[in-house]
């Protein structure tokens, strides 16, 4: 059957296709007779907008099912489907609703931003899958996105092949700023406020800063569209944790006036398990609120956020270890050195993390063809990370950071019939205070950090088929820091004859110094779209990114209490700076559909963390890993592609692969993805209950390409010190997973819907270990989990 499939894949990629061509017009027609100029038609793959006149033409459409999309600013969307034979001509009639003046705002962002970069979305239905697990397990639906993770339950998301503060997460716009730049930090927020997630691959989105190496997650919450109350619960149980949760939303919309939107989550789950032993201390407790407020007239509307995210997060005992001989042992035996029965206890190792964000914004409508926008938000985060202590230090948090940034922007829009301008401002003042009543010299420091940016984007439509854009940013950074260290490190890390400067008081075996550095930044992109008629598409894009150093990679200097190791900063660190080429071809056919992306990325000074060594401390013996810089590459491929063999069945494909390499060393970089191919087929039927089963299997390739930072260090055996080599470079082998999931829907109540979903993840309950994972070393991964879930519209 695979072969038949590729075989099919093979022709229909390399063969014409046929079409008879055809072309609609007609008039855009406003109910309140306002000027319906620059109305936006989305036709097919074809993208035009409608004259002074509100007339339009879109010419060379093939023959058959038309999709058709209408928007403009301050009235509702018209989408709908046709069935096109012939020449056609069709008028639109718009009907106000100043309640969507904020989606409106949002696709236009999203334009500017993907003209000549694709942006793959994941909607609501994909969304609700993963109502019960993280942002970066979703994130994984779309090809080229990997996840790294400390844990099973701390996982960030890995854009070709990049992570951490390379890839700013947008919520309800609202960059993050929740110490992101830790591996073993996930992102604050919890999926089941997202209506739709957005991933751009590249550092295109200018607007919300220029430091996007990777890429950016947009997070887009769900908008009311007409005067009516509607609500959501979604129940989730999971065999592996013993627990699930629980989720309600509730949206309130109006025409004019007042609509809300209100939604709460709770999940509770103890220790996972893998599939020969339980991995203790790893449950976790995750609570979330979220609500706004909006306030629409006929040229403005108003919003106000608030949002609150609390979680508690067990570490795994077993990666916590008390001499070198157990640390030895916990990675060349391949067994935890912890094993416990099941609890829903969470004890120390462990995170506590409360986010909080409050977020005013108001937009005016000069005409149906520019805005302007005002936004400001507050963000609190407070970081706690707890270590396995002595008596009552043991309740005492190691690590306790609390971090708060305070943002400001302002950005203009306009739209003519060909051009789209956008310019803006923002900036930022954000300060970190380290708790001193945690005992132990911090990780992070106190610090103060000042952002200011200006950005413009532009983008030009010579003709249906054919566009360009681009973009220029200027950022501003200057962080002056507070930090205590040890004479004997600051002078191991050769800081006494280059920073003497930053001295500033003696404490005996420590240093006071006030480290400060200033930083000016110039991002930039260019882009172009090119589509035939015969639907294939051409993206292409070329951008300039930088990104400064990230505090974590400056001034960490101990042990990270959450994962067991000490982590070395470096004040030498300079900016990166990136050069990206992004080329993506698409083609439509009749039942089949693909998308490739290939590119190919040179950063500069790229930062990342090599293990070195063994450090033994008072609290045990952990591994050693330094910030370090040097020139590097990455080149790799992403292939999407979707096939409705007939109206029940489908097969999908994702594949992703990246290489990236050490250019001065001439070796692999550490922490690459591995090749990755997924494949999913799916049943559907909607006569039994809008029936959907889909089997997919997730495949895995051992990584080949790594750097070799093994060491030797010396253990004790037989009563005698005895050299041994560490090996903390050479990959797991590969695997194969295979992924059950099926749902039908349920009429229940007049207005009410039910809908029934059964998964099982990990069917065969295969042992493995994931070269992304940084606690492979002491753990398999889970094992298989049962879940169910309950989902109630009304």
């Amino acid at each position: 059957m695979s072969k038949k499939i590729y075989v099919f894949f093979c022709l229909i990629l390399f063969c014409s296709s046929i079409y008879s061509q055809n072309n609609i017009s007609g008039k855009i027609i406003s109910e309140k007779r306002i000027n319906s100029a620059n109305t936006h038609i989305h036709i097919n793959n074809k993208v035009i907008s409608s004259n002074s006149s509100g007339q339009f033409q879109a010419n060379d459409l093939p023959s058959g099912t038309t999709k058709i999309f209408v928007s403009h600013a301050g009235y509702q969307p018209i989408d709908t489907v046709i069935a096109l034979e012939s020449n056609l001509k069709i008028d639109f009639k718009l009907k106000p609703n100043t309640t969507l003046l904020d989606e409106v705002v949002i696709q236009q962002k999203n334009k500017n931003t993907t003209t000549s970069v694709v942006a793959q979305q994941l909607k609501l239905a994909t969304i609700e899958k993963y109502s019960n697990q993280t942002l970066g397990d979703a994130l994984k639906e779309i090809a080229g996105v990997a996840t790294l993770k400390s844990g099973n339950s701390i996982v960030k998301p890995i854009i070709n092949g990049l992570y951490g503060s390379r890839v700013p997460v947008i919520y309800n716009n609202v960059r993050l700023e929740d110490q992101q730049w830790g591996m073993e930090h996930d992102p604050n927020i919890d999926i089941n406020t997202a209506n739709k997630i957005t991933v751009i691959k590249g550092s295109s989105g200018l607007q919300y800063g220029g430091d996007a190496i990777g890429g950016l997650i947009i997070i887009e919450p769900l908008t009311v569209k007409k005067d009516t109350l509607f609500g959501r619960t979604i129940i989730n149980y999971d065999s592996n944790g013993k627990g699930g949760s629980v989720t309600t939303s509730l949206h309130q919309g109006n025409d004019l006036g007042l609509s809300w939107n209100a939604t709460g989550t709770y999940k509770y789950l103890g220790d996972k398990q893998a599939p020969d032993y339980n991995l203790s201390n790893t449950g976790t407790r995750n609570a979330h609120f979220s609500g706004d407020l909006k306030y629409s007239a006929a040229k403005f509307y108003s919003s106000l956020l608030y949002s609150y995210y609390n979680a508690t997060i067990g570490i795994l005992s077993a990666s916590h270890t008390g001499n070198v001989n157990d640390l030895y042992n916990s990675i060349t035996n391949k067994i935890p050195s912890v094993i416990n029965d099941f609890t829903y206890n969470i004890n120390n190792p462990k995170q506590k993390v409360k986010h909080q964000i409050i977020k005013f914004n108001s937009n005016y409508y000069f005409d149906n063809a520019s805005f302007l926008s005002l936004q400001y938000d507050f963000q609190s985060n407070n970081r706690l990370e707890y270590d396995v202590r002595r008596a009552d230090f043991n309740d005492i948090a190691a690590l306790d950071l609390e971090l708060k940034t305070h943002t400001l922007a302002i950005d203009y829009t306009k739209n003519t019939h060909d051009w789209e301008l956008k310019t803006g401002v923002r900036t930022a003042v954000q300060n970190n205070y380290a708790n001193p009543a945690t005992g132990i010299r911090p990780l992070i420091p106190n610090y103060d950090k000042l952002d200011l940016g200006i950005y413009g984007i532009a983008s030009y439509r010579f003709s249906d088929r054919f566009s360009i854009d681009g973009g220029v940013r200027n950022d501003y950074t200057k962080i002056d820091a507070s930090k205590f260290y040890l004479k004997s490190r600051w002078e191991e890390r050769g800081y006494d004859a280059q920073f003497y400067n930053f001295i500033a008081g003696d404490f005996g075996t420590q240093w006071l110094t006030k480290p400060s550095f200033t930083f000016n930044s110039v991002s930039a992109n260019v882009g172009t779209h090119i589509a035939t008629a015969a639907k294939w598409e051409l993206f292409s894009n070329l951008s300039f990114a930088s990104r400064n150093p990230n505090p974590s990679e400056f001034f960490s200097d101990g042990l990270h209490h959450s994962t067991g190791v000490i982590e070395l900063g470096d004040l030498n660190l300079k900016k990166e700076q990136a050069t990206k080429l992004s080329v993506t071809v698409k083609k439509q056919f009749n039942r089949f559909s693909f998308e490739l992306n290939p590119y190919l990325n040179s950063i500069k000074d790229y930062i990342f963390l090599k293990p070195t060594g063994f450090e033994t401390t008072i609290r045990g013996a952990f591994p050693v890993y330094e910030y370090q810089q040097t020139n590097a590459v990455l080149a790799g491929v992403d292939l999407q592609t979707v096939w409705e063999i007939n109206n029940q069945w489908a097969h999908s494909l994702r594949l992703s692969y990246v290489s990236g390499r050490d250019k001065q060393a001439n070796e692999p970089l550490i922490d690459m993805p591995p090749l990755q191919v997924n494949n999913k087929i799916t049943f559907s039927k909607k006569e039994w209950n809008s029936l959907r089963l889909e089997l997919q299997s997730e495949l895995v390739f051992r990584q080949t390409q790594f750097p070799d930072n093994n060491f030797y260090t010396q253990i004790i055996k037989d009563n005698e010190l005895v050299s041994v080599l560490v090996d903390t470079s050479t990959p797991p082998t590969g695997y194969q997973l295979f992924h059950f999931y099926s749902e039908m829907k349920f009429k229940t109540f007049k207005k009410a819907t039910t809908t029934v979903a059964f998964s099982i993840q990990n069917m065969f309950n295969a042992s493995y270990r994931d070269y992304l994972n940084r606690q492979r070393f002491f753990a398999d991964e889970v094992g298989r989990s049962i879940q169910l879930q309950l989902k109630f519209n009304y």
